[in-house]
């Protein structure tokens, strides 16, 4: 049976994934030092957990050993705590990352699969964004993530390894976190309405943002780990179509407030994926509308 690592793999994003390898019957490891500030950690009976961080290399070897794919999600990846703590955020995005990739060159891997961000476009308003685009890092979370590609391409490059870098869009769905300052703001609506609360729109509201749903992520992970025409790239993965969040308030409730803006985010976001298409045959197939709609009581 074929043996995969998920790192990150307790979270929104990774037990999702770790349930899609399993569903596919593939043997599955995790390792997850369950820090993030997820309402909740997920764990798949059939997988088997290591319960360490990815800074210690050691424990990344163990935890690596068998294992012929490597999909890496683990991060710290929330704004602020990287703009309190630059250290953290580089010692787990950037040595961490650097960890797996050692490990999984020295382990014989086949490929290596990383989660990073669209945020490295930073304030562009160049609509739809692309691969190509001039990099507009804001903050240690970008920066750190960023540099976490470059790592993945100089190892593609130095050492033959295969990788493959997948810049996210805003990612909604089951098991998304719901509180917190940078949860998905479908999450904190969906909780909002549920509790009969106000909905809390950030500014104006008519800023717009490409979602992408979970599902449609853990197919593109899978994608990219088998396709040998992706290895060596960096992909944008969103559904190419994009929302004001007034207009999605609109179709969860009627009570809304608005509050203060955030300094530093852009105004709008719209993922280019021609290049990931082309390259894979991904077709991002939920629609968010249905999705919401299907939530709302």
């Amino acid at each position: 049976m074929t043996k995969v690592l998920v790192t990150g793999g307790c979270g929104f994003i990774g037990s999702n994934l770790v349930d899609s390898l399993i569903e596919k019957n593939l043997s599955v490891n995790v390792i997850d030092n369950m820090s993030s500030d997820s309402d909740e950690f997920y764990h798949n009976d059939k997988a088997k957990y290591f319960h360490n961080d990815i800074t210690d290399l050691d424990a990344v070897i163990k935890a690596m050993e068998g294992c012929e794919y490597v999909f890496h999600l683990a991060a710290e990846s929330r704004i602020g705590p990287s703009i309190e703590n630059p250290a953290k955020a580089c010692l787990t995005n950037v040595v961490g990352t650097c960890n797996i990739l050692t490990a999984a060159r020295d382990l014989g891997v086949k490929s290596v699969v990383y989660s990073s961000t669209s945020a490295c476009y930073g304030l562009s308003e160049k609509m739809p964004q692309h691969e190509s685009d001039a990099i507009d890092n804001l903050n240690p979370y970008s920066s750190s993530k960023y540099a976490g590609e470059d790592l993945m391409r100089m190892f593609h490059k130095l050492w033959g390894l295969n990788t493959v870098s997948l810049r996210y869009f805003n990612v909604y769905g089951e098991r998304m976190p719901s509180r917190g300052q940078y949860a998905p703001v479908i999450g904190i609506f969906l909780r909002q309405q549920k509790a009969g609360e106000t909905l809390t729109i950030v500014g104006d509201g008519e800023q717009k943002r490409d979602f992408i749903h979970v599902a449609d992520v853990v197919n593109a992970n899978i994608l990219a780990s088998q396709n040998h025409s992706c290895w060596g790239n960096v992909y944008n993965i969103g559904r190419g179509q994009s929302y004001t969040i007034n207009e999605i308030a609109s179709w969860i409730s009627d009570s809304v407030v608005h509050i203060a803006p955030r300094a530093g985010e852009a105004r709008n976001t719209l993922a280019g994926t021609s290049a990931f298409e082309n390259a894979s045959g991904w077709k991002p197939l939920v629609s968010l509308r249905d999705w919401v709609s299907s939530k709302v009581n």
